[in-house]
């Protein structure tokens, strides 16, 4: 059974930053690319990052204007996101999964309902606000 499960998320100040990390078990982990989403209250989950199996390709969502970072350490089984210059508007439950095959390729394009991932976390509180 695969289980992924994210750190303690908590509360940042405005421009402070913050780094999650998600800890899989179940599946071999070099194996999966692994992403990170978001999901802000009454707002559908949104994608925000994604990292191959190998960790040589990453994808981030436009919006992010380069504040957060997506990394993996396939010793640990542990994908991690770093949030920099928070804003109030990242507060929300992040969640990370990891895509449905191995070996799956980093696409340049995520969709809902994200089909290409089959293994979720159960998504952890960040909270932004002074």
């Amino acid at each position: 059974q695969v289980q992924l499960v994210e750190s303690e998320g908590g509360l940042v100040q405005p421009g402070g930053s913050l780094k999650l990390s998600c800890v899989a078990s179940g599946l071999t982990f070099s194996r999966f690319s692994m992403g990170w989403f978001r999901q802000a209250p009454g707002k559908e989950r949104v994608f925000l990052a994604a990292i191959d199996w190998s960790g040589r390709a990453t994808h981030y969502a436009d919006s992010l204007n380069g504040r957060f970072a997506i990394s993996r350490d396939n010793t640990k089984n542990t994908v991690y996101l770093q949030m920099n210059n928070l804003e109030p508007e990242d507060t929300a439950v992040y969640s990370c999964a990891a895509h449905k095959y191995p070996f799956g390729a980093v696409r340049q394009l995520y969709r809902r309902p994200y089909p290409e991932f089959a293994h979720w976390g159960r998504g952890t509180q960040v909270t932004v606000s002074s």
